[in-house]
């Protein structure tokens, strides 16, 4: 991936400062210059004449955006709801669902921090139950997975929330199985795909989840301020807006003269006055992506990540949290490290290397979570290879293996 002519065209692609070694796409991703140039058309447009763009061409703009996404995400646009984050679109459904005091929210104790938080405040406020089962680490089969979630089900499960991609610790969990569960028995399913699009292949519609809420400024690379939220059609009736505006409480006429109540789409996508113009420029995410042959660029990033967490893995010697496989990691891949203070060396990777890459933790445990994109190559991955050698190994953070 490193030296062929094509990598080298689609670094130059994107907008990212050379003297940063970038291997934390999966943080808030990074648009390429084609995308981020159509976004600001968009919104040099939106300028020239505010009202026309608002006030007449916006529910017509916004339809062909979505249709496009829901033609990527195998799903119908309808079903489909412009949000400008991930955590955005599960707040509307966390806030939304019915629960009753002795409920119970069942997720694993490897989601994202800020969705942990939501679950926990709307679970406190209606006097339900958020339960955190652990996933056994390390991960060996689907079916171990599988069965440790399932156990956490009990007769007062309303909600099963899960992460596609899990934040802190990067690994693909098997939803589909669950979701299939899940459903038989009548329990809500809530996924959090937040870095899903872009990285995994997606078909909403097989899945089957009730809701599902996706980023597309990450590895899709569509400009900040883009996410998405699915809605299957039997369950739009049960969300809430969380900002009320004119698409609320209104009725729509139908081709055949019927009147019903506004649907998903109407209630909650007129927000007031506000900047669509990342939305908008979803189609051209897409399309950047298929002119560049993106199947064999995440297949290039996933042998390039492989190496890298091989390399890193016999610097600590610590047990990986799962296979190397496909299965269980994409273009992003969480490597144990021995125990340190996380922040602190962030921070001197960062200060003194200029690597940017994020040191999570999960359960006590440190991690570096390693994003490979269609910009780095193998200089990027020795880069922090040899900073991890230098500071693992040395006074202030050598508590083990480096070398």
């Amino acid at each position: 991936m490193a030296t062929s002519s094509g990598s080298s065209h689609l670094r130059a692609q994107f907008l990212l400062r050379p003297d940063v070694v970038f291997l934390n796409h999966g943080s808030f991703g990074a648009c390429p210059r084609p995308v981020f140039e159509r976004y600001q058309a968009w919104q040099r447009e939106l300028e020239t004449q505010p009202v026309e763009f608002l006030g007449r061409r916006f529910g017509s703009l916004m339809l062909e955006a979505r249709e496009s996404l829901g033609q990527y995400l195998g799903c119908a646009a309808d079903e489909l709801l412009f949000v400008p984050n991930a955590t955005t679109g599960l707040n509307i459904v966390a806030r939304s669902l019915p629960l009753d005091p002795g409920d119970q929210v069942l997720t694993t104790d490897h989601e994202y921090g800020a969705l942990d938080r939501t679950w926990r405040y709307v679970c406190h406020q209606r006097g339900a139950r958020y339960v955190r089962k652990p996933l056994p680490l390390p991960l060996e089969n689907r079916d171990q997975v599988i069965e440790a979630i399932w156990a956490g089900v009990s007769p007062r499960t309303r909600v099963l929330f899960l992460s596609h991609i899990t934040s802190p610790t990067a690994l693909i969990l098997p939803v589909a199985e669950l979701v299939r569960r899940a459903r038989e028995r009548r329990i809500t399913t809530v996924i959090d795909g937040a870095h899903a699009p872009g990285q995994i292949e997606l078909d909403l519609t097989a899945l089957g989840a009730d809701y599902y809420s996706g980023n597309c400024h990450k590895w899709l690379c569509a400009p900040k301020g883009s996410a998405f939220l699915y809605a299957r059609r039997d369950r739009q009736t049960e969300l809430q807006p969380l900002v009320v505006s004119w698409g609320w409480n209104r009725e729509e006429q139908g081709c055949d003269g019927t009147v019903a109540p506004a649907g998903l789409v109407a209630e909650q996508e007129w927000q007031g006055t506000r900047d669509v113009s990342a939305y908008l420029s979803v189609p051209a995410a897409i399309q950047f992506q298929a002119e560049n042959d993106w199947p064999a660029v995440r297949r290039s990033c996933h042998e390039l990540l492989r190496r890298a967490r091989r390399r890193i893995a016999g610097l600590s010697g610590l047990e990986q949290l799962c296979p190397d496989s496909p299965e269980w990691f994409a273009q992003m891949a969480a490597v144990p490290l021995p125990f340190c203070d996380a922040a602190r060396l962030q921070t001197a990777l960062y200060e003194r290397f200029r690597i940017e890459v994020p040191i999570t933790e999960c359960n006590g445990r440190q991690y570096v979570r390693v994003s490979v994109q269609a910009y780095n190559d193998t200089s990027d991955v020795d880069a922090l290879v040899t900073a991890l050698v230098g500071l693992l190994g040395g006074p202030e953070f050598g508590q083990g293996r480096a070398g």
